[in-house]
């Protein structure tokens, strides 16, 4: 069975930079588990990530002031998401599309009709997800990092859901992070990495949508730089 995760190591630069870039987060991390963390870390690295996502919408509140309430609709929504999320941990892994349609519902409610909440709008990107799921439950080699970017641009770009995909990419994003051993206590900040550079993300998330290879070279030479800067973003780091 081919490994469409692993492929895309084949492109230049990319195993090197994400292998710098995992150096980099377990230096963080104290090589995974040799640091302690608290339970106070994650929550806040939830609430930043929770601002950081919102801002990528338009959103323009930051995270104290979030979390005493502030914010708009997509604000508190992300907000809302990002305290559910790690408790999606063991759906993601034995059923990622029901997954993913419960970040949507989180993501979007209150903005878009009931019944069309985790409902995929499009039947071309609903077979795109299908696939990914499909992909997402089958061994692979790739670098947990790798998945997780590959994940977030496939959410992001599929066009199966009208509005959220953002968010929802986003926060499949952290998930993949946790899952994949990458960050387990998610104290990493990945969604401040890609607002720290709004106008690189959005281009490099319109080359991967192109679905060529120099699209999703771009897409990955960027991700592997926001993770860096997510990383940096972590409470620990401060």
């Amino acid at each position: 069975m081919s490994d469409p995760f692993l492929a895309v190591l084949s492109l230049e630069g990319v195993p090197s930079s994400y292998s710098a870039t995992r150096d980099g987060i377990d230096a963080l991390l104290r090589d995974r588990g040799l640091r302690q963390t608290t339970p106070e870390d994650t929550a806040r690295s939830l609430l930043l990530g929770a601002a950081a996502s919102a801002s990528l919408e338009g959103s323009g509140v930051d995270a104290d002031a979030l979390a005493a309430g502030g914010g708009d609709t997509t604000a508190r929504a992300a907000l809302h998401l990002s305290t559910e999320l790690l408790g999606l941990l063991s759906t993601w892994r034995k059923a990622p599309l029901q997954a993913i349609a419960r970040l949507h519902a989180m993501a979007a409610a209150g903005s878009v009709p009931d019944d069309e909440l985790g409902r995929p709008a499009n039947p071309i990107g609903a077979d795109r997800l299908n696939e990914l799921a499909r992909m997402l439950v089958q061994p692979t080699e790739a670098p947990g990092l790798v998945v997780a970017a590959l994940v977030h641009a496939e959410i992001a770009t599929c066009g199966a859901f009208a509005s959220h995909a953002g968010v929802v990419a986003r926060a499949a994003e952290r998930l993949v992070l946790v899952e994949r051993g990458i960050d387990p206590a998610s104290v990493t900040v990945p969604e401040a990495g890609h607002a720290a550079v709004p106008d690189g993300y959005r281009s490099a998330l319109a080359a991967y949508a192109r679905g060529d290879s120099p699209g999703v070279h771009q897409w990955l030479n960027y991700a592997s730089q926001a993770f860096a800067r997510g990383a940096e973003a972590s409470p620990l780091a401060s």
